[in-house]
């Protein structure tokens, strides 16, 4: 693929993690006022973004299957439509309907069944595209543009919520639609040959994946989950608390959000270069510390309530989070072969997914308990994964078969014009 078309193809997977950010995110500052409209509990709002997550971290396993059989933009395509169509159903019933929660919640159903196809094929294409030191740095790209959907949403959110809490469907809806619009128009999928087999046999080669790498790839994902459980526990928690307990005024309490956000995005860019200047050996040692910075502010966050040490301590929760995740990134999309990428890297997506659907209603109901328990709890569950990280996560076997060539990206496997062409001693198994 040329370096033109590349870059353009590149832009537009890079806004789709952003779009499906804002499906959640940019609900969070709105939460207090639906929650007072609706006459609607606790649960029943952190419900809404069960009701997305759910649906998506169930489904991305099957969608990342059919993106290895038929394609990943053939994939991607309808799911980003079916996204936007759910965001809309919910917007207009917040309008029309005299008892709307039902109704958003069916549309948040289908907006996680669109997500399945979304984020984690964006980090699969990004991988088929760059390989190398390169793909370290283009992934750390695509955790960057996630974080910064996370910056923007909760700040444009909590806007537009001032107006009517129902807007932000609309905003991420009609987006959804623009982006659909690129996929088919401008991106173009690098070459692929999708996998012939069925799939009987196709889980049978799965299964031997994991029976070879199996501890060092649950390593990777339990990290991604509890990562996004506790990150998007601590959001819900503070969408909570800000207005209610701290008096944060309506249109403050936003920009508060969006701090471990920016923290997270900003970390997630410098992650990423530093991972493509060093390589993958290094991707452990930054999700161990990136599970580390999270633990440690859960344990500060469990001795101390004040208003000020809770938004440093959330803001650092970002920044563990942006060592973490492009870490796991690169990690599982380095596990396997092209053809198997989509359903590995697809059930790593699935569990981060399972995470967020857990991380609020679990935080509400420790809410009712102690602010301790809360953040102690926390802080027992990310340690926990971060020695079993410690323990399990053997890189050099991790990325046994899919380990990233050197290169700057598929066209480094071409030979520069006029450059002899070296014949490759290919080495026999043995």
């Amino acid at each position: 693929m040329q370096r033109a078309k590349r870059n353009w193809t590149f832009g537009i997977i890079a806004s789709v993690p952003f779009l499906m950010v804002l499906g959640n995110s940019m609900l969070f500052p709105v939460f207090p006022k639906m929650q007072r409209v609706l006459h609607l509990s606790g649960l029943q709002v952190s419900l809404v973004v069960t009701a997305f997550s759910v649906p998506a971290g169930l489904l991305i396993p099957l969608a990342g299957y059919l993106a290895d059989r038929y394609g990943r933009r053939k994939v991607m395509v309808p799911s980003v439509a079916l996204f936007s169509l759910g965001a809309l159903l919910a917007g207009f019933s917040t309008v029309l309907a005299g008892h709307p929660y039902v109704h958003i919640l069916v549309g948040r159903v289908l907006q996680g069944v669109g997500a399945a196809g979304m984020s984690q094929l964006a980090m699969v294409m990004t991988a088929d595209l760059f390989a190398g030191k390169g793909r370290g740095r283009m992934l750390g790209m695509i955790e960057g543009a996630n974080g910064l959907g996370k910056v923007i949403s909760p700040i444009t959110g909590g806007l537009l919520g001032v107006v009517f809490y129902g807007l932000p469907f609309f905003a991420f809806g009609f987006l959804g639609v623009v982006v659909t619009l690129g996929l088919l128009l401008v991106a173009r999928e690098p070459g692929f040959e999708p996998i012939r087999e069925r799939l009987g046999p196709y889980t049978h080669k799965i299964v031997k994946v994991f029976r070879d790498r199996g501890l060092p790839i649950a390593a990777v994902l339990a990290s991604g989950a509890v990562g996004m459980f506790v990150l998007f526990g601590t959001i819900f928690y503070l969408s909570e608390v800000l207005e209610k307990r701290y008096g944060v005024p309506e249109l403050s309490v936003g920009f508060i959000l969006a701090l471990p956000t920016a923290a997270l995005s900003v970390t997630a860019l410098l992650t990423g270069m530093y991972l493509q200047r060093s390589g993958a050996g290094r991707a452990k040692p930054l999700a161990i510390w990136g599970l580390g910075v999270i633990g440690a502010v859960m344990v500060v966050n469990a001795f101390f309530a004040q208003k000020a040490v809770l938004l440093v301590a959330v803001s650092c929760i970002g920044v563990g989070g942006g060592l973490l995740l492009p870490a796991l990134n690169l990690l599982i999309t380095s596990a396997t072969a092209t053809e198997h990428r989509g359903t590995i890297t697809s059930l790593y997506g699935g569990v981060r997914f399972l995470g967020v659907a857990v991380g609020p209603p679990v935080f509400d109901l420790l809410m009712k308990t102690s602010h301790a328990l809360l953040f102690g709890t926390a802080a027992a569950v990310t340690v926990a994964t971060g020695v079993f990280a410690l323990v399990a996560l053997d890189s050099a076997r991790l990325m046994g078969e899919g380990g990233p060539p050197q290169g700057r990206g598929p066209e480094s496997a071409r030979p520069r014009t006029g450059a002899p062409v070296r014949k490759r001693r290919v080495p026999t198994p043995g």
